[in-house]
């Protein structure tokens, strides 16, 4: 069912007819909280993975004088598996868990059938925008964790002593370590999983039924949701 509905979304969203005002209207008001809800949580999330990941390896490579392979280490663990898996798990925390909860209550209080009678779709209305702001969302989100991350712990292993380096010089470095690959594979799964995270969450909170209530629906959603973020990082990092 995840496989077709998630066709059904790419699908529709390059038909210009399935664009209509109510469903631009519903994806500007999910990108934004997305984006806002989780921006905090990211920011933070990213400070911490700042001196956790890149402050420790500036300090020990340059223990072992090997710092010159601080580029290549800090974009394969930060930039293209950390990153990715972080965010997904945020926006599934926050966002992901309040569209199954609304979603369900939708479904549950017969809101979604007043929907169908009136001869909206619900997939075209409830799902696709959301989706699609989901993969936005997470790739916005994703961005602002990796320069966080990195300028974060930058500055604390300036503070420190660790690094003599200016900050434009030590961002050029990681540039410059980032291949084509790289500009694909990390993106990619920004999207990706922001994309399941998205579908995953609006399936759930639609598929409720009269007998569940939040503690039956939200650990169903939660694990649907950690599906979602763990198999689609693991397979992009075996494949790209």
């Amino acid at each position: 069912m995840l496989a077709a509905s998630a066709w059904g979304v790419l699908r529709e969203a390059v038909r210009p007819v399935s664009w209509r005002r109510t469903v631009r209207h519903e994806f500007t008001r999910a990108l934004r909280d997305v984006t806002r809800g989780g921006l905090a949580t990211t920011i933070v999330t990213a400070a911490l993975a700042g001196v956790a990941v890149v402050y420790e390896a500036l300090y020990w490579l340059g223990v072992a004088g090997e710092a010159e392979l601080t580029g290549s280490i800090l974009v394969t663990v930060l930039v293209r598996e950390l990153t990715p898996l972080l965010v997904g798990l945020i926006l599934l925390g926050l966002s992901g868990m309040l569209t199954v909860t609304e979603l369900g209550r939708l479904q549950t209080g017969g809101q979604v059938r007043a929907l169908q009678a009136q001869g909206l779709d619900p997939f075209l209305l409830l799902v696709l925008p959301r989706t699609l702001a989901f993969a936005l969302g997470s790739f916005t989100l994703g961005v602002i964790f990796a320069v966080t991350a990195l300028v974060f712990g930058f500055i604390v292993s300036g503070a420190i002593g660790t690094v003599q380096t200016s900050l434009w010089t030590f961002l050029e470095r990681i540039a410059s370590a980032m291949s084509a690959r790289d500009y694909v594979a990390a993106p990619l799964k920004l999207l990706v999983i922001g994309f399941l995270v998205g579908l995953s969450s609006c399936l759930t909170g639609l598929g409720a039924t009269e007998d569940d209530t939040l503690s039956s629906l939200m650990p169903r959603g939660f694990i649907h949701g950690i599906l979602a973020v763990m198999i689609p990082s693991i397979l992009l990092t075996l494949a790209v």
